[in-house]
């Protein structure tokens, strides 16, 4: 896919960037269908060449954010070698300049959050609540749709169609019990789930 068939998935003023991080390298751009379990995904071929899944159903504004981090791997990699950590220091350093030249790119509200992100980037965007909030903000058909810490102790909510209770905060996260199964499961505060009347 070539860079200019990626424009309908982006920002306007990405071209230029997307030239100048794909100039050296021989890439395979695959969108794909939704993936709950993620956004992106970089890896190397055997012939050489480099292969980035970014799913479709990305706002251009996170589409970028996710094409930027998967980028930042195959600059990493083939910079410093591939016996480097996959969200290691390397890579934070590749993907924290690549996140600060392109600042501009990015909607007003979202550029201090993207620069807060860029001081200590980690490996999914999940572990920052203001991206998080940021890029699920207009996500919100369902008026039902909440995120976890906004459910109370001993409330109940639905996630991926089975019913669960909120037994309250373990640690960072949240303990539930799935009322079909009864067994446990630990959500993060940020998971997106929708409350039961």
């Amino acid at each position: 896919m070539s860079i200019q068939s990626l424009e309908k998935y982006l920002p306007q003023n990405t071209l230029a960037y997307l030239k100048k991080w794909f100039s050296d390298y021989y890439i395979h751009i695959k969108i794909t269908r939704d993936r709950s379990s993620k956004l992106g995904d970089y890896r190397k071929l055997p012939d050489k060449s480099h292969e980035i899944t970014i799913n479709s159903t990305l706002s251009p504004q996170l589409f970028f954010f996710v094409l930027t981090h998967e980028l930042a791997h195959l600059i990493a990699f083939e910079k410093y070698g591939r016996r480097i950590s996959p969200h290691g220091n390397e890579w934070k350093h590749t993907f924290r300049e690549m996140l600060l030249e392109s600042v501009e790119v990015y909607e007003d509200e979202l550029k201090p959050i993207i620069i807060k992100f860029s001081k200590s980037p980690k490996a999914n965007f999940m572990a920052s609540p203001d991206l998080v909030k940021f890029f699920h903000s207009g996500n919100s058909a369902d008026d039902n749709s909440c995120y976890i810490e906004e459910i109370e102790t001993g409330g109940f909510f639905v996630y991926q169609n089975q019913k669960y209770l909120q037994e309250g905060l373990i640690k960072k996260n949240y303990l539930c019990k799935n009322l079909v199964t009864g067994r446990k499961y630990s959500f993060k505060p940020l998971a997106r789930v929708e409350k039961c009347m």
